[in-house]
């Protein structure tokens, strides 16, 4: 049986994306990079997917196929942790794509990389 391991996001700097991730998550380096161009983040406790975060020229998508869901509890927690992310180094995103009641804000982190907070209080 297969599960996902690892989520991978492309980068323009290494040790600005692993300062952002560590503090958004909690996430500590698997081991000390080599160099500035791959690393992989691990939860400091417990399990979870691997983020890992390799150097990257290509473009960020305005629209990306494929992103983050980072869940929270309810409204409220939604909101603080998105203005903590913010102080992070987060940006909102304009998102020309919400729907009418979003339960979801878009934002990017410090290397342009979609992802979302999701108030998964309203799901099962």
């Amino acid at each position: 049986m297969l599960r996902i391991g690892t989520v991978v996001l492309g980068v323009n700097d290494l040790r600005r994306a692993m300062d952002f991730w560590s503090r958004a998550l909690d996430y500590v380096p698997r081991e000390e990079p080599d160099d500035d161009t791959w690393a992989v983040m691990t939860p400091r406790e417990g399990h979870g997917a691997h983020l890992a975060l390799g150097l990257s020229e290509t473009l960020v998508q305005r629209h990306p196929r494929v992103h983050l869901d980072l869940y929270a509890g309810d409204a409220a927690d939604q909101a603080a942790e998105v203005e903590r992310l913010v102080r992070l180094g987060a940006e909102r995103v304009d998102w020309d794509l919400y729907p009418e009641d979003p339960d979801f804000v878009v934002l990017a982190d410090t290397e342009g990389n979609r992802f979302c907070v999701i108030n998964t209080a309203g799901h099962p």
